[in-house]
């Protein structure tokens, strides 16, 4: 289930271009809690470039809360979405970061490109619904990619093993190799977290001594203490991972190791490192950045950061059925095509790599 509602969005630092208040409810266009104007691409692009110039002014004034117990305060429900690219385009070469207008050219291009959807050829029209990404509260960019360590913004070269069992994953589509979300089973939104065009919304709680973090993708759920404990023991795995938490000034500092051997993100093993930083920027605003690390998979870590809108309550029941049939296409569709070709189905992108 998505669901997307445009909200305030501050800047983070010089990096991201932020936005401000608009608020747009859910609902099927034609009726009274929808506004129309959502379905105007023009009419999004210029809210954006306008409203980003005047959180700008916001954000300087902008002090952390704290909780009545006195930690930084993240409590609230967030959109994870972006329309800049994971890595960087080859084509920009060493460009990190966009002028204000490239930034904003370049969220028109995606816009635009998003809006064109024809309902014919897809499962869904979002934008109908005011669902589409470019109706909720993201806003341009100035990097080029969310990557933003190593300098070239691209994800570093596989190790050799890397390279070995991508290969070996990669070879045909199976029921048993088909990934748990697709079973209904897990969510789709790490750890780490990378931006999805639906799903992505979740909530942060607190309590003294725990950060807890809730996605609405299959109701997945990260119970963070932040007491000074230790890691469980390494032969105790999760499916996501053994997570401790400490403060640095405002920043959640979350390390996860212990990661289920039965879990791949994008080719990693159980034995990842990941840190991750979570940063209120200002009242609209939360951001969210990663570091894995995993000698066996690439040849050094590399880091990336996004931005999280806050968003009205709350999280809505992921109701999980489509892939109840999806499953069983998938593998016919694939022997199909191998029949047809004479040889193997060529390797489909992995969930995690969508």
């Amino acid at each position: 289930m998505r669901m997307r509602i445009v909200v305030p969005l501050g800047a983070i630092a010089i990096a991201v271009l932020a936005w401000g208040p608009v608020i747009i409810a859910q609902a099927p266009s034609g009726t009274k809690s929808f506004d129309p104007k959502t379905t105007n691409t023009d009419a999004a692009i210029k809210a954006a470039a306008e409203i980003t110039r005047a959180a700008e002014e916001a954000q300087k004034t902008f002090k952390a809360p704290k909780t009545p117990w006195g930690e930084p305060d993240l409590r609230g429900y967030f959109l994870n979405l972006s329309y800049t690219p994971l890595e960087r385009p080859r084509a920009l070469g060493d460009k990190a970061f966009y002028t204000p207008e490239e930034a904003l050219a370049a969220f028109k291009k995606a816009v635009e490109e998003d809006a064109e959807v024809d309902p014919r050829t897809v499962h869904y029209d979002w934008k109908e619904y005011g669902m589409d990404a470019w109706q909720s509260p993201i806003r341009p960019n100035l990097r080029t990619s969310l990557i933003v360590d190593p300098p070239t913004g691209r994800i570093p070269p596989m190790t050799p093993e890397g390279r070995k069992r991508a290969e070996a994953a990669g070879r045909g589509i199976y029921v048993n190799n088909r990934g748990l979300y697709e079973r209904c089973v897990t969510g789709n939104q790490g750890p780490p977290r990378l931006p999805g065009n639906h799903d992505a919304e979740s909530q942060i709680q607190q309590t003294p001594g725990f950060v807890i973090l809730i996605m609405q993708s299959n109701s997945d759920v990260r119970i963070i203490p932040t007491d000074g404990r230790p890691h469980l023991p390494s032969k105790v795995t999760k499916w996501l991972g053994d997570s401790v938490g400490h403060w640095e000034g405002n920043t959640l500092v979350v390390d996860t190791t212990n990661f289920d051997p039965g879990r791949e993100w994008r080719g990693s093993t159980s034995g990842m490192h990941l840190i991750e930083r979570l940063t209120i920027t200002d009242p609209k605003t939360l951001k969210y950045e990663f570091t894995v690390e995993d000698p066996t998979t690439w040849t050094r870590p590399w880091t990336a950061e996004n931005v999280w809108p806050r968003i009205e309550p709350g999280i809505y029941e992921f109701a999980c059925h489509e892939q109840n049939y999806g499953l069983i296409n998938v593998v016919k569709g694939a022997q199909i095509r191998a029949r047809e070709a004479g040889s193997r189905p060529a390797r489909e992108t992995p969930e995690a790599e969508r």
